[in-house]
C-alpha cells in the first residue's frame, strides 16, 4: 500500500506545486514509484493529457518529475473559469457542467466519490503519493464539504504537512492562525510544517520557529534537508503516522507558481 503526504499552504502562492515537484523528482531518484495528486485546481491553462483530457498544467510538470505521462486521475477535478462568478466543471477530464460559486458548493457531495477514486488508483501502482492542496485549510468559510484540503485529508486519512512562504512577510501568523480556526480534528492532521523561500541564515528565524512549534505542540528538530525530513512519512510506510510521533519542521528555498482561486 502506498505511504501518502499533502502539502498544504498556509495561504495561496506559498509554492505547494513546485514543492510537490521537486519532492516527486527526488523520490522517483532514490527508487520509489512516485504520483502527484491534487484533488481540485482552478486553472484556465490546462494541460492535455495523451487521451486528450484535460488536468491542471501544475499536475503535468509533476507527472513529468516522476517521470511519467499525466493522466486524469492526477487531477480529478479542474475548474475552468468562464466568468468572475461562474467555473466550468471538468471531472476526471471530461466536462459536467458550468456552475457558479453558489452553486458549486451544492455540487462538491457529488464530487468526492471521483476524487478518492481517482486517489485510490494511483495509490495503487504507486510507492509513494505526494498529495497538493488547493488555497489553504484556513478558508473554513468553505470547510463544509471540503473536497480540496481538510476535507479531502479526513475522507483519504492522510498526514498532512503545511507550508507557509516566508518571502511575502506574515508567515508566523500565517502558521499560527491557521491552527487559531481549524477545529481539533482538522488539526491533528497536521504532522509537520514546512517555511518555504527562506533565504539568507536560518538562525535568524530561530525565535519564529519556537513560536509555531510551541503552538503545534512540535518537538523541535534538527536543520536536515527538507528532502529527508519529509522521506521520513515513506519510511514510515502509513497513512497516518501514530500520536506520540513527535510533528516536524523543514526550512525550504523553491520558486512557488500557484493558480488556485476560488470555488475551494
Amino acid at each position: 500500500m502506498a505511504s501518502t503526504v499533502m502539502i498544504q499552504g498556509a495561504g495561496s502562492n506559498v509554492g505547494k506545486s513546485m514543492l510537490v515537484a521537486g519532492f516527486a523528482r527526488a523520490f522517483m531518484r532514490r527508487g520509489l514509484v512516485v504520483r502527484p495528486f491534487k484533488p481540485q485546481n482552478m486553472s484556465n491553462n490546462a494541460a492535455v493529457t495523451p487521451e486528450g483530457d484535460e488536468i491542471g498544467r501544475a499536475q503535468a510538470l509533476q507527472a513529468m518529475a516522476c517521470g511519467v505521462q499525466p493522466n486524469v486521475h492526477m487531477n480529478p477535478i479542474l475548474l475552468k473559469p468562464e466568468s468572475e462568478t461562474g467555473a466550468q466543471v471538468i471531472v476526471q477530464g471530461k466536462r459536467l457542467t458550468t456552475a457558479k460559486a453558489r452553486d458549486y458548493a451544492a455540487l462538491k457531495p457529488r464530487l468526492m466519490l471521483p476524487v478518492l477514486e481517482s486517489f485510490n488508483r494511483l495509490k495503487a501502482e504507486a510507492d509513494l503519493v505526494i498529495i497538493e492542496g488547493a488555497g489553504s485549510p484556513a478558508e473554513v468559510n468553505l470547510r463544509a464539504n471540503d473536497i480540496a484540503n481538510m476535507g479531502f485529508a479526513q475522507a483519504a486519512h492522510v498526514p498532512v504537512v503545511l507550508t507557509g512562504d516566508i518571502d511575502r512577510g506574515g508567515v508566523i501568523a500565517q502558521m499560527v492562525g491557521t491552527k487559531a480556526v481549524l477545529d481539533a480534528a482538522d488539526e491533528a492532521l497536521i504532522k509537520g510544517f514546512l517555511i518555504n523561500k527562506f533565504r539568507g541564515d536560518p538562525r535568524l528565524f530561530d525565535d519564529g520557529y519556537q513560536l509555531i512549534e510551541t503552538a503545534y505542540r512540535m518537538g523541535r528538530v534538527g536543520r536536515d534537508p527538507v528532502v529527508r525530513r519529509c522521506a521520513s512519512f515513506a519510511r514510515r510506510g502509513c497513512r497516518r503516522p501514530a500520536p506520540q510521533e513527535r510533528r516536524r519542521r523543514v526550512s525550504h528555498r523553491c520558486p512557488a507558481t500557484e493558480p488556485d482561486r476560488e470555488f475551494r
